[in-house]
């Protein structure tokens, strides 16, 4: 009879996602993954197979965890630039007053441009993305182009806050998205 599993799927690649985070995709490890979630290093090999397979599938995890948040967060928000940017630094919330986390994070996203796959889900999600501010942005004139350089716009606030804020990123982020807006006003 197998060994029942200790901890769920999910359990377990929040605990993978948390040691790339911490550490980088390279220390994803059998052997850091388990001393961190106390399986056996065989438990791991039996799940996943190989570590790229255990680092593809932390990284679909957070995805679908990003897509779910997006989704949630584009149907709470008002279809106005005031819900583009509730929807932006919603989505910034994450890095708290530690914009280097953001930096960080590029090691993640590294991984992510690598996999065909991963890549893929990226896509999707700024697709999803694109369209959720296009439609804070419906009466305007082409909605979607002024949606892709107001999301150019975050992505760049977010490392520009790397270099040169202090205090929280999601007040950094919604200065400048305030910005893009008084700009691109006629």
């Amino acid at each position: 009879m197998p060994r029942r599993r200790t901890l769920s799927d999910e359990q377990l690649l929040a605990m993978v996602l948390a040691l790339i985070h911490a550490e980088g995709p390279d220390a994803a490890t059998f052997a850091a993954v388990a001393k961190a979630s106390g399986l056996s290093g065989s438990t791991l090999v039996q799940r996943f197979a190989t570590k790229a397979a255990m680092l593809r599938a932390a990284l679909l995890h957070a995805w679908d965890r990003l897509d779910t948040e997006t989704a949630r967060l584009a149907g709470t928000v008002p279809k106005t630039p005031e819900g583009a940017i509730a929807l932006l630094v919603g989505l910034s919330q994450d890095y708290g007053d530690n914009a280097a986390a953001y930096g960080e994070g590029l090691l993640v996203l590294r991984e992510d441009f690598r996999d065909p796959m991963l890549r893929a889900r990226g896509a999707a999600w700024g697709t999803a993305l694109t369209a959720a501010i296009a439609r804070c942005f419906g009466s305007a004139t082409a909605p979607e182009t002024i949606a892709r350089l107001m999301l150019s716009q975050w992505q760049g606030s977010l490392i520009w806050c790397g270099f040169s804020a202090e205090g929280p990123v999601a007040v950094y982020v919604e200065t400048e998205l305030r910005c893009f807006l008084a700009a691109i006003k006629p």
